[in-house]
This record gives structure tokens, sequence and C-alpha cells, in this order.
């Protein structure tokens, strides 16, 4: 097929740089960034032109090529470790003050966490009517936490950032979706309407699973009255709980998990029904094909319809996105451009890239990359409530907290999402 030029830059996600470092350190970062990727595109261009004069490539060029792929990848981290604190948000930032129920919930907690007094916080659960503890027991953090706790999630998890999220109170969230398009049409202004046929509709269900995290302290460390014990959980617990959502959000069976999107049933796009999501293939097994690489990239932003391309992001590990970044169109441009300001994502012809280190790796039969609007095709259902039971006995001398909080998540909208499948 005809390559074009790379597509029109879209801005991926806002990156606020409030890092600790400042302004300063992310700039720096950026130079660093695209000092990289001019030296790798320097080096690889050496390497074609060395493959175009004698069909192979010097090992010192490629040994070189390779490091400052490394080099490069090392540089995107440090950008995104700094985008990342800037997004992190202050614990308790941006809410209004609190008030004397919320003081004395906050209170009650702290005087749980640190010495084990559940007085407090279990009238105050009698009082609103909630349950006091759950099948493991455990009381509910201060309302104010828990929302700094989702919206750090929101800055780690890649894929709850791009998709819908919806909080509900049971542990099920339905909701109908309609397996074709509805059924309309013209009329003139005085003339009849006919009835139209009402669209097929299916019920599509979300179960909240249940997550957790344990993390340990000191009694000496509780005891310290200038420590802040929320800000301290939550840094606990926000890695574990992202790390985990990040890997069930792609691959997850739905079995006490939430179901990946890679799980879902998937065909080839030509032969697409709802209920699967539609793959592209590369024909080439574990590989891309050798003459015209770009092509089936180009194939699979093209299976998307407009309406979502419009907002499409790629989501791929960062082992398949340094493959990528070897590859030009047939003007020599390279596809894979590093981002423009610190507030921006890299991009692949034109479209925003979003890391998941829970894609697989290319080979055979792989789903290595996905492309598409994850906000209209993925829900991530959170249940309100975190809980911390306190537990001194089972690791003396700490003290470990046993955290939950349920969440769910699955395709919403199974044309929103298309994959590229190695064959």
């Amino acid at each position: 097929m005809t390559i074009h030029a790379p597509f029109e830059i879209k801005s991926g996600p806002a990156l606020e740089n409030k890092a600790s470092g400042g302004d300063g350190d992310a700039n720096a970062a950026l130079a660093e960034l695209s000092r990289a990727f001019a030296a790798f595109k320097e080096t690889n261009d050496t390497r074609l032109a060395e493959i175009d004069a004698r069909f192979s490539t010097d090992v010192v060029t490629e040994e070189k090529l390779a490091r400052i792929d490394a080099a490069l990848d090392t540089a995107r981290t440090r950008l995104d470790r700094l985008a990342l604190e800037g997004r992190r948000p202050p614990l308790g930032a941006g809410h209004p003050p609190r008030d004397a129920a919320a003081s004395e919930h906050k209170a009650a907690f702290d005087l749980y966490v640190r010495a084990g007094e559940s007085g407090g916080l279990k009238r105050l659960e009698e009082n609103a009517l909630s349950a006091g503890s759950g099948p493991d027991g455990g009381y509910l953090v201060p309302a104010m936490m828990e929302i700094d706790v989702l919206r750090r999630l929101a800055n780690l998890s890649p894929i709850r950032a791009l998709a819908s999220v919806r909080t509900i109170s049971g542990g099920l969230y339905k909701r109908a979706v309609s397996s074709s398009d509805a059924v309309s049409g013209w009329a003139a202004e005085t003339a009849a309407r006919p009835q139209t046929d009402a669209p097929p509709l299916t019920e599509l269900s979300f179960p909240a699973m249940e997550l957790y995290a344990m993390p340990a302290a000191t009694q000496t460390l509780l005891d310290d009255a200038v420590v802040d014990i929320d800000a301290w959980l939550a840094d606990e617990i926000e890695i574990a709980f992202s790390e985990q959502e990040s890997t069930a959000f792609v691959t997850g069976n739905g079995v006490s998990r939430p179901k990946g999107f890679l799980a879902s049933d998937n065909v080839a796009n030509s032969a697409w029904v709802p209920g699967k999501l539609g793959f592209v293939g590369t024909d080439v097994a574990g590989g891309f094909a050798a003459s015209n690489p770009v092509d089936v990239l180009f194939d699979l932003v093209y299976a998307l319809r407009a309406g979502y391309r419009q907002n499409a992001t790629f989501v791929m590990n960062r082992k398949v996105q340094s493959t990528i970044r070897k590859m030009k169109d047939t003007s020599g441009n390279y596809l894979w451009q590093p981002p423009l300001a610190t507030d921006r994502a890299a991009t692949l012809l034109g479209f925003p890239i979003a890391e998941s280190e829970a894609m697989p790796d290319v080979a055979a039969n792989s789903l290595s990359i996905a492309f598409g609007d994850f906000r209209r095709g993925y829900l991530v259902v959170d249940r309100t409530g975190l809980r911390v039971l306190r537990d001194p006995y089972s690791a003396k001398p700490y003290v470990l907290f046993y955290t939950t909080k349920r969440v769910g998540g699955g395709v919403q909208d199974f044309d929103a999402i298309k994959l590229l499948k190695f064959a």
C-alpha cells in the first residue's frame, strides 16, 4: 500500500510539570530525550545505509544503536518519572475544608492506625448505618484519603488513565448496550413518522473484585506524631494497587479480578461482530513484514472507525516501542516521535502512545499492540470504600495493615478497540 506522511500530532494526556526538581529538571529530561533520539536516528540511518550497501550491518553499529536505544529508554523513563511526580497530588490537595464529621472520622482513623483503638471508628460507622467490618474485618478510611488514592491510581495505571471510570455502591455494575446501530430516518415537517424497530439490547456486567495490599510499619513509626499516617499509607498502597490493576485491565481473566481487553474474544477485523475485538494480522510469524513493515500499522489505524480514531491511543510495552522506533515512512521520516513538551506523550503516526508493561512482547500469535478510544472502549468500576484492618500479631514486631478495595473492569464497546496480531 502507499504510505502517507505522518498523521497530525495529537496531544497526549496532560502531564502537569510540578516535579520536585521543578521546571528545570523536567526540561532537562526532555532535552536529554531529544538528544538521545537525534543520536538514535543518525546511528540507525548508518545501519540502514550499511544494509543497502552490502546487505548486512557492522557489529559495532548494531552495538552502538543498542546502547543509544537503551539510553533513549532511560531518558524516557526519567521524563515519565518526573511527569508522574508532578501529576501526583499532595494528600488532601484541592479538597474543601473538612466538616466536623470528616474531622472526627480522620481523628478516629489516626487513633486506630497508631494505637489500635477502634471504638471511635465503630461508633461512627454504626451511626452512618454502614457495616463496621466486612468479611475480613476492617474500617473505612476517611473519604478524602480514598479520593486521593484513586486520583493517584489514575496517574500510575495507564489503562485507568485512558478508560472510563464509574463509582458504584454495590458489588455489580450492569449496563445495557445495543448490538447494532439505532434505527433512524428522515421525514418532512408534516409527514408521518413511521415507527422504527428498537435496536436489540444486550446486558454487560462488571463485578467489582477485591484487591488487597498489606503494608507493614514499626510501632516506632506509628508512635511518631510528626509522621503523616494518611500520606504514609497512601504511598504504600498506591504502587501495589496500580501494578495489580495495570496487569488485570490488560490480561485479567475475569476470575477474582477484572477482565482485561486482551482476554476478550477476538476475530479478524474483516469478520468483526459485536462482542469480539477485531484484530489486524501481520501475516508474519512473530514479526513485521520484511518489506514495508509499517503498512500493517496504517491498516490498524484505519481499521478503527473515524469517530473512535479522533481520540485514539496506541498501547504497547516499551520493548515493542523500541522495535517500532526504527521504522520510517517513504519520505524518510521516523514514525515514532518523542514528546514535543513535558506535558505531552510520545507519538506514533501522530497518535499518543501509552506504555503498559502488561502488554506482551512481539511473538508468534501475540497481541502486542492495541489501538483505540479506550474511554469509550473500556470501563473501570470502583466500589466506594477503602478498608483497612490493623494486624499487630501476625508479623511481630511489625504492624500489618490489610488494605482492600473493590474494583472491576471490562470492555464496554467492542468496536472502539482494535488489536495487532502477529501470525
